[in-house]
């Protein structure tokens, strides 16, 4: 993961502009984890499922005693490989399998993060979501020519500390957009 040349969007937002037909991503707001000339790799940051943070550690036979974790639900990060977990955190902490994607922002996609932050010792602020949104090689960047993305940057409290419901809203705000106004057209001059 990560950046691989300079025109990416690595460590950016893709936000859905209204009128998105596909209902994976609806109203959906995405953070872009590597982005090449091969493809791209989202992390879906605003899709809370019905399972929460203990239900993922007690399937791992992990005890957690952060109440407020335990308690946070986990994320629907895409619709590709839905039983793949990835967790997106602040840490400069190296875990076995960790990418670091921009603004002190990383994803880790190996256990330890877990039984580290089940015993108290993980990252302060984390997300975790199954599955992951991916395009092909120039597929992402002909959907944002088809006005289907718009794209905004990505900040550490807007991931960890808006709530999901304000995410999309919140994001566009940031680049000066009210983005439930936006037309679903797409025109071209």
């Amino acid at each position: 993961m990560g950046q691989d040349n300079e025109y990416s969007l690595a460590g950016q937002l893709l936000l859905a502009m209204p009128g998105m037909l596909d209902p994976n991503f609806d109203s959906a707001v995405t953070y872009i984890c590597e982005h090449s000339e091969k493809g791209a790799v989202g992390i879906t940051i605003n899709r809370p499922m019905k399972m929460n943070v203990s239900d993922v550690m007690e399937q791992l036979s992990l005890t957690i005693s952060d109440s407020s974790l335990a308690a946070q639900p986990i994320l629907r990060g895409g619709p590709v490989q839905s039983e793949r977990g990835f967790v997106l955190h602040e840490s400069d902490h190296e875990w076995d399998s960790t990418t670091t994607v921009g603004q002190s922002i990383f994803v880790t996609t190996s256990q330890d993060i877990l039984s580290a932050a089940a015993a108290g010792k993980g990252p302060k602020r984390m997300l975790i979501a199954l599955g992951y949104a991916g395009w092909g090689a120039g597929q992402l960047e002909e959907e944002i020519r088809q006005n289907a993305w718009l794209t905004a940057p990505a900040t550490p409290d807007l991931i960890f500390s808006t709530p999901f419901k304000q995410r999309w809203q919140a994001s566009a705000a940031e680049i000066g957009v009210n983005i439930a106004s936006l037309s679903p057209q797409v025109g071209h001059a």
